[in-house]
């Protein structure tokens, strides 16, 4: 076989991913706030770019509507870029519809602010009275993770500061009374019991069976194992359960609780009200700045021919790009949540529990924009509904048939489980398996490894381990 080599010339297509291109993908996966810190980089970068006041003398504009991105191509021609320049276009806030007395900024905290070494030193700072017994306990405080839990012995602790082990004993011992209770224990076992001790019933019966069990049989109680404990215990089954629930009363991780920097924040992007009967749709955008191009570079466009044009052309350009691919990544959002209202109307409707099975692909479809879009116009970031604050990837998900053969979506098997659970005998707990046939007889066809799987989902132990006696 003879081998040899030529030149020949061949047509093909191919995507180019060109930096604009990727920045309009990025801008449309970013979530508000994150937008915003875009924005500002952006505005410290670009010297063309300016931020217009709401109270500006300059209409807001919106462009006519484009077509969503695809990955197949651009999200919109920046060739234009000199019409924009001379409308001088900005970011605009009113193509969504908005009800003008809801523009404040919607956020939902979700963590504490106060970190638990200074909650811990501000009662020190109560409880101690000597410089040497303060030094020893902000020491011991800072050798607490964030668990709650002492890292280190009282030995280790003593020859770090060189006092006696008497002295760092007396004060740890201190600290352990602070609250939270338990905090400043070396162990599970030492907390629980700490915990157990400044309950006001500690000295009746079953607050000392408690003690017994938290000191001699924690990995039974893990496995449910409460013959074995009342056998070695000497009392009843019963009298064991009681015991076992005053224990999960406890917090193993006291520490849990409190932050240690700034508070968290859910921003949604997307706010859904009900108004007249009908949905109005807000893009929540307060965080982003409005953007337009300075008039005094417009003017250099206009006027100079140079060399400063040139660069000044090229910083128009990608600061109206930026401006196209905010107000494309606005228009997105909003006809994928048009198009998720539409087809979630029952969630929207009644609630989470009637929430169906839904694909990416068919929002896409109706949107008329390609699946992967739609994933990044979803991905992390949050809308607030009549219901409360959901992920976007809450209203996709896989479903199973029903006996009339509608789809049930996994999120009502779930919630159909936990509320069978929630109203089961415990003394007789159901089994997958009859949760299964309650499930059948309900006309959604489920089988018994699929309850197993939705219920470890949900948190919920197995039948064995949820009996009473």
């Amino acid at each position: 076989m003879q081998l040899d080599y030529g030149l020949k010339l061949e047509t093909t297509q191919k995507l180019i991913m060109t930096p604009q291109l990727r920045q309009a993908i990025a801008i449309l996966q970013l979530p508000a706030t994150e937008l915003a810190e875009l924005v500002e980089k952006e505005l410290l970068e670009n010297p063309v770019l300016e931020t217009v006041s709401e109270g500006g003398d300059e209409p807001v504009m919106a462009p006519e509507p484009e077509p969503s991105p695809r990955d197949d191509d651009s999200p919109m021609e920046a060739d234009g870029w000199m019409e924009y320049l001379l409308n001088g276009t900005r970011t605009a806030s009113g193509m969504q519809q908005e009800n003008p007395e809801r523009t404040e900024r919607r956020e939902i905290a979700d963590a504490a602010t106060v970190s638990l070494q200074d909650y811990l030193e501000m009662q020190l700072h109560f409880s101690v009275f000597t410089a040497r017994h303060l030094r020893i306990g902000k020491y011991l405080i800072g050798s607490i993770d964030d668990n709650g839990y002492l890292c280190g012995t009282v030995a280790e602790v003593a020859a770090r500061l060189k006092v006696a082990e008497a002295d760092v004993a007396s004060v740890l011992k201190m600290i352990q009374t602070f609250d939270p209770p338990g905090v400043g224990a070396g162990s599970l076992q030492e907390c629980l019991l700490i915990q157990l001790a400044m309950k006001p019933e500690k000295d009746t019966p079953v607050y000392k069976l408690a003690a017994a069990v938290i000191e001699d049989h924690l990995a039974q109680i893990a496995s449910g194992r409460y013959r074995q404990i009342a056998d070695a215990l000497h009392c009843t089954m019963h009298e064991v359960q009681q015991a076992v629930d005053i224990i999960r009363t406890l917090d193993p991780k006291p520490g849990r609780a409190f932050g240690g920097s700034q508070p968290g924040y859910i921003v949604p992007d997307i706010i859904v009200e009900r108004l007249n009967n009908e949905y109005v749709i807000q893009i929540n955008d307060n965080y982003v700045p409005q953007l337009s191009i300075n008039s005094y570079y417009r003017q250099i466009v206009r006027e100079e021919d140079n060399d400063a044009r040139k660069y000044v052309e090229s910083r128009i350009h990608a600061a109206v790009w930026l401006i196209k691919s905010i107000e494309q990544r606005r228009r997105t959002l909003y006809n994928v949540t048009e198009s998720i209202i539409r087809l979630q109307s029952g969630f929207f409707e009644q609630g989470p529990r009637f929430l169906r099975p839904l694909t990416m692909k068919k929002v896409a479809e109706q949107v008329g924009v390609h699946e992967s879009t739609v994933s990044r116009a979803t991905a992390n970031k949050y809308m607030a509904t009549p219901h409360g604050v959901f992920a976007m990837n809450t209203f996709f998900s896989s479903g199973i048939q029903s006996a009339g053969g509608e789809d049930v979506s996994a999120s009502r098997v779930k919630q159909e489980i936990k509320e069978l659970i929630a109203a089961e005998d415990h003394t007789q707990p159901l089994s997958d398996q009859a949760l299964s046939d309650i499930l059948h007889s309900k006309g959604i066809m489920v089988s018994r490894r699929t309850v197993a799987k939705y219920r470890e989902e949900l948190g919920i132990a197995a039948s064995s381990k949820r009996k009473r006696h």
